[in-house]
């Protein structure tokens, strides 16, 4: 008989060996079944070391119970409670397989009588006690002794297990899927706050004409011109955020009133642009607003990018109902569709009198003096940057699709990338380079999409290869908007912090241990901020 029995559970056991383990890791059921066979084999032993456990509760009455050392400590009730909610958890599962559905109830109940003691103990940060656990840990041990006595044997609870786990992991899946759809949605909204100050700002610009007259008498302000001063630029429709980088910027500049911001929104953010910058003064900074829709120039028989983003493919990609849940959901952002993103590659052309100028993104906080930069030797090139290669993710070959002909026969995917947000670009340079045609040739070659997937960055490392001045790491730190370990000395010791990532410090996803660095540049005293905010 024994033979027998040998020979019929080798077979059994090479075959559910690779499940066995599997499940041992993620259930830890050799553990808990020999705790089951151990206390069911030795229940005196509880009685046994119950004074010593009490007498070790009292010894730690009086400090804070950490609940985690507890439930990990090999000589806690809290343990044993948790190892046998496991077991049973497992075994309700079996239960209902097999439409034992009164067991699974009974067992469903102990594990909610369970968590709950657990739960309290927690809260009121003490040990649970010989009392408190004795009676559970006698029931449940009777319930899994009761399953096991149904023959709910090691190899059906494997098979059994083996479905439910890959029907968990494609539920997790779709909701790692859905969540990160959901926060890529909540990084692209308007919280309602910031689209109330909008609308009382274009109030504002349609009803009080001394605005416009204002912003006509400054129009052709000989400052925006004048080469001898610090110009810099922005691209954005969030007025808020545009505020933040010119405040921070006049204010820690050594001589505000030698800076110029050009900024360009479109024409619906035109008005309240206009009406915030006109109410209020930046250190007497000079500061302009123009309308993307004046541009007439930048046309699609002009620029292939405008060309694009107007073709209805492009368009269903991101407004369309049916979407590709295996395309990267970031990668689905309209501000990849907004003309504003692009305008950095036509600086020269909007600003051609001017020879040098700083680029900012509208999500970054200026905390040094930028105008240093102005006088950087940047050898020739074009596009003064901090390079990102410092992980080895930043390199060409993350952004770039070398497995086309076009781009490995051309370009090293070691090659080290660089960052977008805070960039200096010498436009004598640009123009003799004529950087502008090279960006629309890269545009033209990538129509189909089959270079680079979608984003200003890949077509800024093609554009600018070759004319790119590596600057020192300190006048630009990225990460504020996705990583939440930034060293705070390399934060401190920034000219420029980038939130760039979906976690906006003007939205409520933002990371608290930065937004402070955001909001010390807003007036929070501004009545339409005030009524804005508490409505």
């Amino acid at each position: 008989m024994r033979r027998r029995a040998a020979e019929y559970r080798r077979p059994v056991r090479r075959k559910f060996s690779y499940w066995i383990w599997a499940l041992l890791g993620l259930f830890s059921i050799a553990g808990l079944v020999l705790f089951v066979l151990h206390h069911n084999q030795h229940e005196d032993r509880v009685e046994h070391t119950a004074l010593e456990r009490n007498a070790r509760i009292e010894r730690v009455a009086h400090r804070e119970l950490n609940f985690t050392e507890e439930i990990l400590s090999p000589t806690s009730f809290s343990r044993q409670l948790a190892q046998q909610m496991i077991l049973a958890k497992a075994y309700v599962i079996i239960a209902k397989e097999h439409n034992n559905l009164h067991l699974a109830w009974e067992l469903s109940s102990k594990i909610r009588t369970c968590q709950l003691l657990l739960s309290k103990a927690a809260m009121r940060g003490e040990p649970i006690t010989l009392e408190e656990a004795e009676p559970i840990i006698k029931s449940l041990s009777f319930l899994i002794f009761k399953a096991q006595s149904a023959h709910y044997d090691i190899a059906t609870t494997i098979m059994t297990m083996k479905s439910h786990i890959q029907a968990l992991e494609e539920r997790a899946n779709a909701a790692t899927v859905q969540s990160t759809v959901f926060g890529q949605l909540a990084a692209e909204a308007l919280p309602k706050s910031l689209h109330c100050v909008n609308v009382k700002l274009t109030a504002d610009w349609l009803i009080k004409r001394v605005l416009q007259e204002l912003a006509d008498d400054k129009r052709n302000s000989p400052r925006l011109t004048d080469n001898n001063l610090y110009h810099f630029c922005i691209f954005s429709d969030n007025v808020l955020a545009i505020s933040v980088v010119v405040n921070s910027t006049v204010s820690n500049a050594d001589h505000p009133k030698q800076l110029v911001f050009h900024i360009v929104t479109n024409g619906v953010n035109y008005g309240a642009m206009q009406a915030w910058f006109l109410n209020n003064d930046f250190k007497g900074s000079t500061i302009e607003v123009r309308n993307i829709e004046e541009f007439s120039w930048l046309n699609a028989s002009y620029a292939p990018i405008v060309k694009q983003l107007l073709d209805p493919d492009s368009r269903a990609y991101y407004f369309g109902g049916d979407q590709d849940l295996k395309i990267e959901p970031k990668l689905r952002n309209p501000k990849y569709l907004s003309l504003l993103n692009h305008l950095r590659f036509y600086i020269p052309e909007i600003y051609p009198q001017l020879e040098k100028v700083v680029f900012l993104d509208d999500d970054v906080v200026v905390q040094k003096d930028l105008t240093p930069l102005f006088s950087l030797d940047l050898h020739g090139n074009v596009n003064g940057a901090v390079e990102t290669c410092l992980e080895a993710f930043h390199r060409y070959y993350k952004y770039l699709n070398f497995s086309n002909s076009i781009i490995s026969s051309k370009f090293d995917p070691q090659t080290c990338g660089w960052a977008f947000g805070m960039n200096v670009f010498d436009l004598i340079a640009w123009r003799k380079e004529n950087v502008t045609a090279r960006y629309h040739q890269w545009q033209e070659q990538n129509a189909d999409g089959t270079l680079w997937k979608l984003g200003t960055l890949p077509a800024g490392l093609l554009t600018f290869y070759g004319l790119t001045e590596p600057l020192d790491r300190r006048w630009h730190v990225l990460g504020l908007g996705y990583d939440i370990n930034i060293d705070n000395r390399l934060i401190e010791s920034a000219a420029v912090i980038h939130f760039n990532g979906n976690m906006k410090p003007w939205l409520k996803l933002a990371i608290g241990r930065y937004k402070p660095l955001w909001e010390r540049y807003i007036n929070q005293s501004h009545p339409y901020l005030q009524d804005c905010v508490t409505s």
